[in-house]
């Protein structure tokens, strides 16, 4: 005979008291809107099934007592990298820790992820938005479990807590005054998913930049991919392609911008003397490439303890009251937008 036991999951109690895995998951950890025969019944089941005995379970709460989950689109994403090494200074000063998580900008990875940082018993939730995500069910599920949720870079309005982000639209007004100032008369906005809050955002400082210094808004010039590749390069192609191409191109990222680069140099046209170019988070990669991208920069390490700072705070001092940072961001200048660079 087999001496395989099945390892007896959340799931498993979840499914036999007919309740869901995150009440489960809430009551094992004594959470107080648990009510007491909940947690009670709970338990029991857990001792029975033989997931934990009852005398090893208060010491599986403390375990996971300190514990701060952060889902990000993609963790190779500069801006995410440096925010996490922020988030991480932040939990290990208050004696906590991180388990760090990628959606892959994809809604259903990142809706299960919620679910399993739930299960897991995290504290609180830092996170940015996946660009796939339209419906926000499954963070409003955190607050109806009285897990705090922070958002950060990527936003969701449609959610009450506590964000912070940079002035998006300023930074795209910003941008586009440059690409005026060098002498751009027909600028293109190339943007990622519309979906996006922070893409709207940016789209709208495109625009008014362009109405402030009189000139044309035109919706063809305002072009939006997805974040896969033949995506990007057929949105720089519609745009690089038509018979009257723009002369200036403020791109949602580094990585948009660099397929706008590589297609102008398929097209034959010249940066930055027949087109400029400007990104978003600026890279390292930017510094490197030929030419040089011009980009705004993020302060992804102070988001990262900002919003680290904002979960600590209301772990400590529940409140209805939230903030949301807005932090600067500011354009570094390189020759893609550099006219007047002797070559």
């Amino acid at each position: 005979m087999s001496s395989y036991k099945k390892e007896i999951t959340l799931q498993d109690i979840a499914k036999t008291l007919q309740i869901s895995v995150s009440t489960v998951s809430r009551a094992l950890k004594g959470h107080p809107r648990i009510s007491e025969t909940t947690q009670r019944r709970v338990k029991q089941a857990a001792n029975r099934l033989g997931y934990l005995s009852i005398d090893l379970l208060e010491e599986q709460q403390k375990k996971h007592s300190n514990l701060i989950g952060i889902i990000v689109p993609k963790i190779s994403y500069h801006l995410y990298a440096m925010a996490i090494s922020g988030i991480e200074k932040v939990a290990e000063s208050n004696g906590m820790h991180i388990i760090v998580c990628q959606s892959n900008e994809s809604y259903q990875r990142e809706k299960s992820l919620v679910e399993e940082l739930i299960a897991i018993g995290v504290n609180g939730i830092i996170a940015s938005l996946a660009s796939e995500t339209k419906t926000f069910s499954h963070f409003n599920q955190l607050k109806k479990l009285g897990i705090p949720i922070v958002f950060f870079n990527r936003e969701c309005k449609d959610v009450i807590s506590n964000k912070v982000t940079i002035d998006n639209s300023r930074a795209a007004y910003e941008a586009v005054s440059h690409l005026v100032d060098v002498g751009c008369k027909r600028i293109a906005y190339l943007g990622g998913p519309e979906v996006l809050q922070i893409n709207r955002d940016r789209a709208n400082g495109y625009k008014k930049a362009l109405q402030d210094n009189n000139l044309e808004v035109i919706e063809d010039d305002l072009v939006y991919s997805n974040f896969d590749k033949e995506s990007i390069l057929s949105a720089a192609r519609m745009l690089l392609y038509a018979p009257m191409h723009p002369d200036g191109i403020l791109a949602f990222s580094d990585q948009i911008a660099i397929s706008v680069m590589l297609v102008a140099k398929e097209r034959g046209i010249d940066i930055p003397k027949k087109l400029c170019i400007i990104g978003f988070n600026n890279e390292p990669v930017g510094e490197f490439i030929n030419p040089s991208l011009t980009s705004i920069s993020q302060p992804g390490f102070r988001m990262g303890e900002e919003a680290a700072q904002l979960l600590v705070k209301e772990l400590k001092e529940p409140s209805n009251l939230y903030e949301k940072r807005i932090l600067k961001s500011f354009l570094v200048i390189r020759n893609s937008t550099n006219k007047n660079k002797v070559k």
